[in-house]
């Protein structure tokens, strides 16, 4: 038994109202009974981890869940046994639609993850229920156009006065173009560093992640650099204007600032790197978005029903209800095995949702 869907663009990626569309194959070797056979569609977020505390270890962990839809393509509520699937492939189509409604990003960080999958089950009387899930790239479209924050310049400023080994002063003045930026896309910094100290200094940059897990009232945070830069030296009583491009990773995974136990968060620190003085730094919040554009969401073809035929039924086209016009499907080819993607066209009955 196997499920799959049917990418809609070339990333593989889906956001908000649009619709998956996939297919549970079924391969029986002889003729068997069954109970139940269902497909779930689910969006959840999991935080876990561990504490050591002497000899004891505290587990924390929650859960945030974003939705749950499940259909019935076979269902025995009094356990009689009376499906029989005949041997050979069965294919079961499906289409769900992502609700239209705030959700995160998928994400998978070091205590928790963001998933959003496929799930299809096969129950049987006195068996263990046999599973495969897949799961699904979500990405959570923003327009930063029309987010006045993510559009809005940044700026800072610092001064030093140097102690001990090193004396007078430093300064520095940072601007930003703006706060998000997309996967890929470079982050342009200026920088007008004032070196009244009598040592030489240097402007560096670095972007690091910040990753926020909570769970019970505790919270486990983790930091990684992904990208340092460092400027030219500044001579002592010297003034120099800095300009640096950083060009945002492709593979970052975008900021998740709405969930509820996770956040994954990105920071810019511009500082001073002077000898024997400790660093004046300045901090700028950075929203990194998905590099992929959506198109407006279209409605899924109209069907007349899931198109399931009894078990047993040889010709795989026989289990796809007619679509209405303008569009006849085409004769469908031999099932391929469970793991390929092979897909059908989707149809849209959907009445029965498990919360």
């Amino acid at each position: 038994m196997g499920v799959a869907y049917k990418p809609t663009n070339d990333k593989n990626t889906f956001t908000c109202g649009d619709y998956v569309s996939g297919e549970v194959i079924l391969e029986v070797t002889k003729d068997c009974a069954i109970d139940s056979l269902s497909v779930k569609f689910k969006g959840k977020a999991k935080v876990i981890w561990t504490e050591h505390y002497g000899n004891t270890t505290v587990v924390y962990h929650s859960k945030d869940k974003y939705f749950s839809m499940k259909h019935y393509f076979v269902r025995d509520k009094n356990h009689h046994g009376d499906n029989v699937v005949a041997a050979g492939y069965h294919i079961y189509p499906f289409t769900f639609q992502f609700p239209f409604q705030d959700m995160p990003s998928s994400f998978t960080g070091e205590s928790g993850k963001i998933v959003y999958s496929l799930e299809a089950r096969l129950s049987r009387s006195m068996r263990i229920d046999k599973k495969d899930s897949t799961k699904i790239n979500f990405v959570s479209t923003a327009d930063p156009r029309s987010n006045d924050e993510l559009m809005a310049p940044q700026h800072g400023s610092k001064n030093k006065k140097m102690k001990l080994f090193t004396s007078g002063s430093v300064a520095m003045d940072v601007n930003l173009e703006k706060t998000g930026f997309f996967q890929g896309e470079g982050l342009k910094v200026l920088a007008c560093i004032q070196n009244n100290s009598s040592r030489e200094i240097k402007p560096k940059f670095c972007l690091y992640r910040k990753q926020s897990f909570f769970a019970q009232g505790r919270r486990r945070v983790s930091t990684k650099d992904l990208i340092k830069e460092v400027g030219q030296p500044i001579p002592p009583s010297s003034n120099e204007k800095v300009t640096t491009v950083i060009n945002i990773p492709h593979d970052a995974e975008p900021s998740v600032l709405d969930c509820s136990i996770i956040k994954a968060e990105y920071r810019l620190r511009v500082y001073l790197d002077i000898k024997y003085a400790s660093d004046p730094d300045i901090k700028f919040p950075i929203v990194i978005l998905p590099a992929c554009e959506f198109p407006a969401v279209a409605p899924p073809p109209a069907a007349s029903g899931f198109g399931l035929q009894p078990f047993g039924n040889a010709d795989p086209s026989s289990y796809i209800a007619p679509l209405q016009p303008p569009g006849v499907p085409q004769p469908l080819d031999t099932p391929p095995p469970y793991a390929a993607y092979g897909m059908y066209p989707p149809l849209a009955d959907f009445g029965n949702k498990d919360h």
